[in-house]
């Protein structure tokens, strides 16, 4: 009878969760959509503006002086909240980590007006990561009055984040992988179903102001024979190393701007939004964050020169847009970049085995996974996010093989996940100090884990920490120095917030083979 009472209310609990996650990925479906209309609708403005300064060069001082303004702007909105600067998505990890503390509102407000402006200039800026970050701080606004614990403030961030990359892309399974992926790198039953339920719904928004097109539709795609995969291992080496190349250079754009000690760092900005204006005067096309550049791709033939220039070109000003701190996302740029390296790799199999032109394509999209899951390091996303945005599964094989050998690169020369590093470069404080605000994290055990077929008293537990219980399935167990620790438990432990971090980072340390 107990034992039905339980499950009774263990059901109970999810189906709130599922509610609160269906209020909340409406919330921010309907945030994000908004977001996006008003970058698109500066973006044709600003389209037509240096179509009219082309042939009216008195009117580019005003505008040189109205750029000037939009980055004084956007300065100051970084200056009265630092939080609002770059993608966001270090900011969201930072936020769950409990490193960094969000003023909601603040950040709501601002990264939606900043980021608006900032991609909508014209910039090499995704509205992705800002939509991550838009999708966290709406979901602590809305159960703000929900009284939430720690543990479930973090789950609805969490949900809030995948929703708002499900409503930037049109890609609910990829926001939902990305969470667990990316910002959790573990998974909880909790945090699934409510970012689940919350990207589905915001899914459902985003579709409505926006139609059931995917997000990157480039048409019909071959599937590629299969006596063409041994090209796919070279393709995922080639990918991999850049990705490299791409996670060091960005690492280090900070620090190349910090030389410019004439001007404060929340006004660094000014240097992309004036260097943007010759691009709009003589490339119009390849202005913003690159989904025009990716369709181009698809209609136009390029010489392998020409693609050489474009990577390269692209490559400069992404590092010269985000590097300088204006709010906006690094997805989409280097979805850009991948595809190019893709048409690129493409062509040159065309010209030296005699591909088809037809398989180009794939190259374009293969290339697209393979960069991200490098440089991310978030190889499931990146096979669900392209399948999403292109509307094909038919490709996922040999998207796993390009994706697998990228990470594989990446890892060989202990790459990082991208926003992990971002956000250790970000928090600047001692992350060790006592807060005295107590939390739960999870510890999931894994397969590999030294955890497994232990008992709780032979490990190594680190110092300030608790193992409050284990979680076996559906069931959870109170732990004592005979329990036995299995594969697929999840150790609930209670910590000190301000080190909840070192706790995690010291059982991974000791829970290696």
């Amino acid at each position: 009878m107990k034992n039905n009472y339980e499950l009774k209310r263990l059901d109970g609990t999810k189906i709130i969760f599922i509610g609160k996650g269906l209020l909340i990925g409406l919330a921010v479906g309907f945030v994000v959509s908004l977001f996006r209309l008003c970058i698109g609708f500066i973006s044709t403005k600003i389209d037509a503006i240096y179509l009219f300064l082309n042939q009216h060069l008195l009117f580019l001082i005003p505008w040189v002086l109205f750029s000037l303004f939009i980055a004084y702007f956007i300065g100051k909105l970084i200056q009265s909240d630092p939080d609002i600067k770059g993608s966001g998505i270090p900011q969201v990890e930072g936020q769950l980590r409990g490193q960094i503390t969000i003023n909601w509102f603040s950040v709501l407000w601002k990264k939606f007006v900043g980021g608006i402006l900032a991609i909508g200039m014209g910039l090499f800026l995704g509205r992705e990561g800002p939509s991550i970050q838009l999708g966290a701080v709406v979901a602590q606004g809305v159960t703000s009055k929900m009284s939430p614990t720690k543990a479930e403030k973090k789950i609805f961030i969490s949900s809030g984040a995948s929703a708002g990359l499900s409503a930037a892309f049109n890609a609910p399974i990829a926001g939902l992988l990305f969470v667990l992926e990316e910002v959790h790198h573990s998974f909880s039953p909790l945090v699934l179903l409510t970012a689940f339920s919350a990207t589905i719904a915001s899914n459902f928004v985003s579709l409505h102001f926006f139609g059931l097109k995917p997000a990157l539709y480039i048409g019909k795609i071959e599937s590629l024979p299969l006596k063409y995969y041994w090209t796919l291992v070279i393709l995922g080496i080639f990918v991999g190393l850049l990705g490299l190349m791409y996670q060091k250079i960005l690492l280090k754009t900070s620090e190349w701007y910090s030389k410019l000690t004439f001007l404060p760092s929340y006004f660094y900005g000014v240097i992309p939004l004036l260097l943007v204006i010759p691009i709009g005067l003589f490339l119009p096309q390849l202005l913003g964050g690159g989904h025009d550049v990716i369709i181009d791709l698809t209609k136009t033939n390029f010489s392998i020169n020409a693609l050489i220039m474009l990577f390269l070109f692209r490559f400069l000003f992404s590092m010269v847009s985000y590097g300088s701190g204006l709010p906006g996302g690094i997805f989409l740029p280097i979805l850009s970049l991948g595809a190019v390296i893709g048409v690129f790799f493409g062509v040159v199999l065309v010209q030296t085995i005699g591909l088809d032109e037809i398989y180009v394509k794939n190259f374009l999209i293969l290339a697209m996974a393979g960069y991200f899951a490098a440089i991310s390091k978030a190889p499931l996303t990146a096979m669900v996010l392209i399948t999403e945005m292109v509307g094909s599964f038919s490709h996922l094989m040999s998207i796993g093989v390009v994706v697998l050998i990228s990470y594989i690169v990446l890892d060989f020369f202990n790459g990082k996940p991208i926003y992990e590093a971002l956000l250790e470069k970000l928090v600047t404080s001692d992350e060790f100090d006592i807060s005295g605000k107590k939390t739960i994290i999870e510890f999931p055990v894994i397969m590999e884990s030294a955890f497994d077929e232990q008992m709780v008293r032979d490990i190594k537990w680190p110092k300030d920490m608790l193992l409050a219980s284990i979680r076996r399935g559906e069931s959870e167990i109170l732990p004592h120095g005979d329990t036995l620790i299995h594969a697929g438990d999840v150790l609930i432990i209670l910590t000190d917030e301000g080190i909840s971090q070192h706790v995690k980072d010291y059982l991974l340390v000791e829970s290696e083979f």
